[in-house]
């Protein structure tokens, strides 16, 4: 990484070079060592009713990092999670890790094709999964890399078996290769210690990436650990607080900026399964949260409950909102409601996670040529730059593509050298994000570079549009694309779904947007839908609505 002074950055650091933190040292299982000799007495977990110590997440992952050494695990070798947020995602992370292997992290929606392609690719020993999925497993994974099956339930470690979250009530009978059953024959044993450093690799997570089709995103203990500490030491975690897992943990934002960064610290990391807004909202109050990081349509769906209210927010310090842009209107809405302002935060699945956020209790500012509200400043030991085609910084204000370097960013992709020397040249992040930098350091996210739409030769973004019909009283959500068109080249088409209880018209909302754009941004066609499609994390998928032809 270049840490020569860049007079890009003196408007932000007097010296033109971010302030250093300490660099993230040792293996994650160092970390984790250190929490449990500070306090191991202190809650590390809870689900629902029932709670682990840090002491306690210690043996059990102990005792199961002993049975994936005994299964042959060790470096080099990755098994897969296969589940939704519980308690056994985190204690299957920490024991992986104790044996030296790496967590591959699978998206518990995916069926099918969708899972044996990236076991296939990823060459996975084992895998764990919940007991209702093992026969499905068993059949798609038949033939594969994968040697064996570890089932577990999501009804254990709590006894509420609220019907809210469960599908079913009833668990499975112990097979013996379950994880109730292997803690309960290999405890009191501890692993033998695998040689890691911090270039080891922790996770691996599979994500589209700037180009192309999925591909395995390395992540290295020190990759991981200089997010974890990084982001903690940014939203001041302190010893006692809650954190709340709301965002998957099989998504790179889940995996770290939730449940890394908690457990290396002395904090409660609450778990309540599936996302559901009224468990979400009933936990804050009942756990006592401080901290909270989702996408922006979980803060959505707070606002869509009836019956919340700001007293529900009264013990979170802070609210972080990653994985899609953030309306202005949104955040003022949410904070006149509530009480609690949302943060934004910005972390790709190639930088482990959060590396761009606003700071804690600042108001980020909004663009004033594009209206677009900032992602944040970059956290420590990130340089972050806007540039152009030929690959130089543009001036201040300028839009460009987004180019991260530092110890958060990923070596590479799994066995695929060719995407790696595209996307990271000299280990430099080319995001295919386009951004733009202030005079001030602040950085606003404009668009997705693929997204843009080119209307008669002008360049329009579609978040600029969505943000203006966010606006709207009406309007939950706003997706906006463009589509082709024989006379403008492409149309800007627009998307809706709109708040419970709310009505307007097509026509209606295009006229507010035509109000408040130039006349070759404004949609052309637009479309309420009961809901936008989105991908598992929450983010809206306008690559889906592209392809809709529906009838005016």
């Amino acid at each position: 990484m270049n840490e020569t002074a860049d007079p890009h950055w003196t408007a932000l650091y007097p010296d033109g070079v971010p302030p250093r933190t300490q660099p993230a040292a040792g293996t994650i299982n160092d970390a984790w060592a250190h929490r449990v000799r500070e306090a191991p007495d202190a809650t590390a977990v809870t689900y629902f009713d029932q709670s682990l110590s840090a002491s306690d997440v210690d043996s059990l992952t102990g005792a199961l990092a002993v049975e994936f050494q005994q299964r042959g695990v060790g470096p080099g070798h990755a098994v897969g999670i296969y589940l939704q947020n519980i308690p056994q995602f985190a204690l299957s992370m920490l024991a992986i890790w104790k044996a030296g292997g790496t967590a591959l992290m699978l998206n518990p929606m995916y069926k099918g094709k969708e899972l044996r392609n990236i076991i296939d690719d990823s060459g996975a020993v084992g895998i764990v999964c919940l007991d209702r999925e093992r026969d499905g497993v068993t059949e798609t994974l038949r033939g594969s890399s994968v040697g064996w099956t570890i089932t577990t339930s999501d009804l254990d470690f709590q006894s509420e078996d609220d019907p809210r979250v469960f599908r079913s009530p009833d668990r499975l009978e112990r097979t013996g290769e379950d994880l109730h059953s292997i803690l309960q024959r290999r405890f009191g044993q501890v692993p033998v210690p695998p040689p890691l450093t911090g270039d080891s690799v922790a996770l691996l997570t599979y994500t589209s990436g700037t180009t192309g089709p999925a591909k395995g995103a390395l992540g290295t203990h020190r990759n991981v650990l200089t997010v974890a500490t990084g982001y903690a030491q940014w939203q001041d975690l302190a010893p006692g607080d809650v954190v709340l897992a709301v965002a998957p943990l099989f998504h790179i934002t889940g995996a770290v900026a939730t449940a890394v960064t908690a457990l290396i610290h002395p904090v409660n990391l609450v778990f309540i399964n599936r996302v559901r807004p009224e468990v979400i909202l009933e936990s804050f109050n009942r756990h006592g949260v401080t901290h909270v990081i989702g996408s922006i349509t979980v803060f959505n769906a707070l606002l869509d409950l009836a019956h919340a209210t700001a007293a529900e927010f009264a013990t979170l310090k802070y609210i972080y909102s990653g994985g899609a842009p953030i309306p202005p209107a949104t955040v003022a809405t949410f904070q006149a409601r509530f009480g609690q302002y949302i943060h934004n935060v910005y972390g790709m699945t190639e930088t482990a996670s959060a590396v761009i956020a606003v700071p804690p209790g600042s108001v980020a500012p909004v663009d004033p040529a594009s209206g677009t509200l900032a992602i944040g400043v970059p956290l420590p030991n990130l340089l972050a730059r806007v540039i152009g085609l030929d690959g130089e910084p543009v001036p201040d204000g300028e839009p460009g593509e987004l180019e991260l370097s530092g110890p958060q960013v990923t070596p590479g992709y799994l066995n695929k050298p060719a995407e790696t020397a595209a996307a990271i040249p000299g280990g430099r992040l080319r995001t295919g994000d386009v951004a733009i930098m202030d005079a001030a350091g602040w950085i606003y996210l404009v668009d997705r570079m693929k997204d843009q739409i080119n209307v008669s030769g002008y360049k329009v973004w579609p978040r600029e549009v969505e943000d203006a019909l966010y606006e709207h009283p009406a309007v939950l959500e706003a997706a906006v694309v463009g589509q082709p068109d024989s006379y403008s080249g492409e149309a800007v088409v627009a998307y809706v779904s709109l708040k419970a209880g709310e009505h307007t018209t097509d026509t209606e909302l295009v006229s507010f947007a035509k109000e408040r754009l130039a006349a070759y941004k404004y949609p052309r066609r637009l479309y309420i839908l009961n809901d936008l499609p989105k991908t598992h994390t929450g983010k809206i998928q306008r690559r889906e609505l592209r392809g809709l032809n529906l009838k005016d």
